[in-house]
């Protein structure tokens, strides 16, 4: 799944990849729900520095 922002919100599209076939979601009421998504992906990501102390701390447990 990809979120492609525009310069007009209006603009964004959501591309998501399934077993049919490409999908291109950009309906108003659709996007506020994957902006939503987002926004609480980021929010409960690391930032580039703990991803990568986190991904070596994993990768010495191997």
């Amino acid at each position: 799944m990809t979120y492609v922002g525009g310069p007009l919100p209006e603009l964004d599209t959501v591309v998501r990849d399934a077993l049919h076939g490409t999908v291109f979601i950009d309906s108003e009421a659709q996007l506020e729900t994957y902006r939503t998504s987002f926004r609480m992906v980021e929010a409960a990501s690391l930032d580039l520095d703990k991803s990568r102390d986190f991904i070596h701390s994993l990768a010495k447990e191997l």
